[in-house]
């Protein structure tokens, strides 16, 4: 085996506070940009970079996580145990000395019907929580996932996602895992943030945005990771785009790029392009500069 292959990839993890930022965009343009990588779309709540990257799926299987209570009702004595029991009120009684009803997207799956039923009439059985998908991309190999409607554990489902990627560049001898992860701070945040060589935090110029960027890099100093920033439509609120720029001095962290905001995105997107494919925008230096900077941080 090659020595290549034997080595980790690097990981690299693009996040933001919120929502709406661009942080799906920039990783397409850094898809474009990156050789020899694997990709991974962990924000499987609301996945999108497949809309930017076509993938061609090759295989996809089912992501089964917690548990769901299912009756019997031919073993049901129709006692009201279950019913009385569950917190989340997903158990309910139709009519007198009739088995009860167990509503599958109330169930939290957390057993206390299972372990109280004095006949054992109730089961747990595995909960279908979305799919896996292993793809090809026109800049290499891609994982990504769709959580199911009233899907829980989409921290496991980036887990499971990232393992994927991280299997396929050992086999390929990868030298990038480039993740696009989910928005926020909660459970797939985390997940997609666990064991990264450097966080790239995308935020807005926005007051929000600025509140939700705080939280971000707090969360990245607390798990110890290299973290940098990239101001996107740094133009629309010059004041705010500042006030980032500062407080990432005071906290040491390195400001790696300022965009600002282009219609061009926007055809690039309806084109089904990147903004490196797009139409020799000379927003396409700007992301090779930013590209350049993360390098040498994933390098050092």
């Amino acid at each position: 085996m090659a020595e290549h292959n034997k080595r980790s990839p690097r990981r690299l993890t693009v996040i933001s506070g919120k929502g709406g930022t661009g942080k799906t965009t920039l990783t397409g343009g850094l898809a474009a940009l990156a050789q020899n990588a694997v990709l991974a779309d962990c924000d499987v709540d609301a996945a999108n970079l497949h809309l930017l990257l076509a993938p061609e799926i090759n295989k996809r299987e089912r992501f089964f996580a917690g548990y769901k209570a299912v009756l019997n009702p031919q073993v049901c004595t129709a006692c009201g145990k279950c019913v009385e029991m569950c917190r989340f009120h997903a158990i309910s009684m139709p009519r007198e000395n009739a088995p009860p009803v167990i509503d599958a997207l109330a169930c939290e799956g957390c057993g206390v019907c299972h372990d109280i039923c004095p006949v054992g009439a109730i089961t747990l059985k595995d909960a279908d929580c979305g799919e896996l998908y292993e793809s090809e991309t026109r800049f290499g190999p891609m994982v990504h996932a769709e959580l199911g409607v009233g899907g829980e554990m989409s921290g496991k489902l980036v887990t499971a996602v990232r393992n994927r990627a991280d299997e396929i560049a050992q086999e390929n001898g990868a030298e990038l895992v480039l993740i696009d992860g989910s928005p926020g701070l909660g459970c797939p945040v985390i997940a997609s943030l666990t064991g990264v060589d450097v966080a790239l935090v995308v935020a807005e110029p926005s007051v929000s945005g600025f509140h939700d960027l705080g939280r971000v890099l707090d969360l990245c100093k607390h798990f110890g990771i290299d973290t940098t920033v990239v101001v996107n439509k740094c133009d629309i609120n010059p004041d705010v785009t500042a006030q980032i720029k500062s407080s990432c001095s005071a906290s040491r962290v390195e400001v790696s790029g300022e965009i600002p905001f282009d219609n061009d995105f926007t055809k690039a997107m309806l084109a089904g392009k990147t903004i490196i494919e797009y139409n020799n925008s000379p927003l396409a230096d700007l992301f090779r500069e930013i590209w350049m900077r993360v390098k040498d941080l994933l390098t050092a």
